[in-house]
């Protein structure tokens, strides 16, 4: 036994120097015979105590009846007794001096109220001990360095040693991840069944990967978040030392509810998960195999420095599938330098094109693999390549592949997939090795593995430096006005004066109460004019004619007020009051947005607005807090930035401006947590900071989410 514990939290569960595994069994159909099984065949590194009152040995192992009758001490428990002996059994594992635990018991919060309190019970008892606890309703940990070799799960199949760091959330959805990873030939470090999260949780083992040398890659399955908060903090910065990738399930909708506000009724509780696990850098797999897909890209291959894919092959028809894969997924496909193209053609075949995809013909054998892999290697305008070949009758697989791997080690450091389309045996025999790039079977998923890469790397390279604006503004007189409403929408006029409070310009107004002093705002503001009635309870106010834009005089004005009050009548609603605008016109409408959603607190919204943006869809998420990059990012990534740009000799919008007034909706969300919902829209994009301004927008306060504050380490 050449391990030692170290100071870290959780050695005591991954590197243990001696196991006691509480209700080990004779039986061989039973988790507590499969267990211990699996450690001594396995070889765990250490020494193995069962333990069980009815046997006096299992597996060849002196057996105790309890574990205070053990006369050494011990690392980690791994209890596997009835629920209801639980309690008792941690605590003679306390009393002994136990540091680690492992609860594979089920029958706890996951089944109903009686459970719960248990789990509560259990909880407190092992926190109040100062001990670690991994479950309860797990299945066990995983560790294959060779001076633990600890495989204490009940799965059928070993885990292999590599380079990731898996958890699972699901018992049952970790033995096929076990399955699945095994199948691929991918290793890992260290594997991790979480359960009920009672006491240990994601963001524990993040942190506990974060300084481990040999975890290259963080993978996750998750069903719930318990501190999305907490986690953001953790993952942005083990993120920057190593990539995290997530499989959350749940990807429908969480707990629905109406949504009355343009932002609320496009977002939803999945587009939420992935804008808070995209603003920490983390990235998600819809599938375990797209997770394993990339977790192997990502530990086998260097960032890319951009998005530009070259792709080389020796068929036509599966380049052109990757060639759309690429596209589909925002990756560009390189422009050949004229240089590459000269060097192609001096050894390629007349028949081959040399265009990109380099489509070297069916002839194509090893050496031409690694003569045009280098070439586009060094082309200055590709950041990283995929290379295809489909198995012709003249060439071996593997002497391909072997063709692959040895350019890619010899060339600049860029990331290179290999597609071999090829039969069982050959992947049988190369999915297991470490020593070459990393091979797909078909052209998409090749091209999702290249499109995460570049995901991460440009997260990476966002500044982290640049301090996020804290703005001057006047949050007492901001929490007066929302306090003027328990629950439910703000008066026209208030929410107007809510953005001017926080420096977010709007076309000038007035509010007043009849006729008369719409006469008197008109002349004052000049024509044309937008009228718009206040009245209780309405919301959507051009749904029932209560909005009359482009008034260009009195009797225009007149004419609209007769209308809105008949309108407003024949819907049951009487004006309490009208606001009156300036008419404000030019620029690009887009829209603002918060939307508040539980445990996640604000999500922003930004993009194209009008009419139309519930149809279009054009807008990204963020999450508060949003730091300078996060907020260009949103503003830049939206599919009609050109518009925001300028185009056809159009002046283009202040983008900066955009950014500040984001970064402002941002500190207003996160200072004010009782506004619900808000929607600017829309906000008039114009040349400059002056011409820009907010022409319409609506906030719905009510009680504050709290859901969001810290809460212990879980997620």
């Amino acid at each position: 036994m050449n391990h030692s514990l170290s100071d870290r939290p959780l050695d005591s569960i991954f590197s243990p120097r001696s196991i006691a595994v509480i209700g080990a069994s004779r039986r061989r159909d039973s988790i507590g015979f499969a267990l211990l099984h699996n450690l001594v065949v396995n070889e765990f590194n250490g020494t193995i105590f069962p333990v069980n009152p009815h046997a006096d040995v299992i597996h060849s192992l002196k057996t105790y009846p309890r574990v205070g009758d053990i006369p050494d001490p011990i690392d980690l428990a791994i209890v596997m007794v009835p629920r209801d002996a639980v309690l008792d059994v941690v605590g003679e594992c306390i009393q002994h001096g136990v540091k680690g635990l492992v609860v594979i018991t089920a029958g706890f919060a996951e089944v109903g109220p009686l459970g719960a309190t248990l789990e509560t019970q259990l909880g407190e008892r092992v926190r109040g001990a100062g001990v670690r606890m991994i479950g309860p309703n797990c299945m066990g940990v995983v560790n294959t360095d060779e001076s633990v070799q600890m495989e204490a799960t009940f799965a059928p199949t070993p885990a292999q040693r590599g380079t990731i760091g898996f958890v699972s959330q699901s018992g049952a959805l970790g033995v096929a991840i076990l399955n699945a990873a095994a199948d691929l030939g991918i290793g890992l470090t260290q594997f991790v069944s979480m359960g009920n999260k009672t006491d240990v949780s994601g963001n524990d083992l993040l942190e506990h990967w974060e300084e481990d040398d040999a975890t290259r890659v963080i993978c996750m399955y998750l069903e719930s978040f318990g501190n999305p908060r907490h986690f953001t903090t953790i993952a942005k910065r083990v993120g920057r030392k190593k990539p995290i990738l997530v499989v959350k399930s749940g990807r429908t909708a969480e707990g629905a509810r109406a949504a009355t506000s343009h932002t609320g009724a496009i977002a939803g509780t999945d587009v939420t998960v992935s804008t808070f696990l995209r603003q920490c850098g983390v990235l998600r797999a819809n599938t375990i195999e797209e997770l394993f897909d990339t977790a192997r890209a990502l530990d086998r291959c260097p960032l890319p420095a951009g998005d530009r894919v070259g792709i080389l092959t020796n068929a036509g028809g599966p380049a052109i599938m990757a060639t759309d894969a690429c596209v589909n997924l925002g990756l560009r496909i390189a422009d050949i330098s004229e240089e590459t193209r000269r060097e192609l053609t001096s050894f390629l075949p007349a028949e081959a094109s040399i265009a990109n995809p380099v489509d070297m013909i069916a002839s194509a054998g090893p050496a031409e693999y690694h003569r045009s892999l280098a070439c586009l290697l060094t082309d200055p305008g590709v950041d990283m390549i995929l290379a295809i070949n489909v198995t012709p009758l003249l060439s071996h697989p593997t002497d391909v592949l072997d063709a692959i791997r040895q350019s890619a080690s010899e060339g600049p450091d860029k990331p290179v997939l290999a597609v071999m389309m090829a039969t069982e045996e050959f992947y049988d025999e190369v999915l297991g090795r470490r020593d070459q790039p990393p091979v797909y079977r078909f052209p998409e998923s090749a091209a999702r593995a290249l499109s995460q890469l570049h995901r991460y790397a440009s997260w990476r390279r966002r500044p982290t430096d640049v301090p996020t604006p804290v703005f001057t503004v006047n949050d007492e007189r901001v929490t007066a006005i929302l306090n003027q409403t328990q629950s439910g929408y703000l008066r026209g006029a208030d929410a107007v004066r809510v953005l001017e409070l926080y420096g977010v310009p709007v076309a000038a107004w007035s509010e007043v109460d009849d006729l008369s002093g719409l006469q008197s705002a008109a002349e004052e503001l000049g024509y044309p004019v937008v009228v718009k009635a206040e009245a209780p309870a309405l919301v959507h106010k051009s749904d029932v004619g209560a909005v009359k834009v482009d008034l260009r005089n009195p009797d225009d004005l007149v004419r609209a007020v007769e209308e809105i009050d008949a309108s407003l009548s024949a819907a049951d609603y009487r004006a309490s009051s009208y606001l009156i605008q300036e008419m404000v016109s030019g620029g690009v409408e887009t829209i603002y947005g918060i939307s508040s959603y539980p445990q996640f607190g604000p999500l922003l919204m930004f993009g194209l607005g009008g009419r139309y943006v519930e149809v279009l869809r054009d807008v990204r998420f963020g999450v508060t807090p949003l730091e300078p990059a996060e907020a260009e990012a949103m503003v830049r990534s939206i599919r009609g930035f050109q518009l925001l740009e300028g185009v056809r000799g159009e002046p283009g919008a202040d983008i900066d401006f955009l950014i500040e007034v984001l970064l402002r909706i941002a500190q207003l969300a996160q200072r004010h947590p009782q506004i619900q919902e808000l929607d600017i829209n829309p906000f008039l994009a114009a040349p400059t900071a002056a011409a820009s301004k907010a022409l319409d927008v609506r906030i719905r306060v009510g009680a504050p989410d709290r859901s969001s504050a810290p809460i212990d380490r879980e997620v």
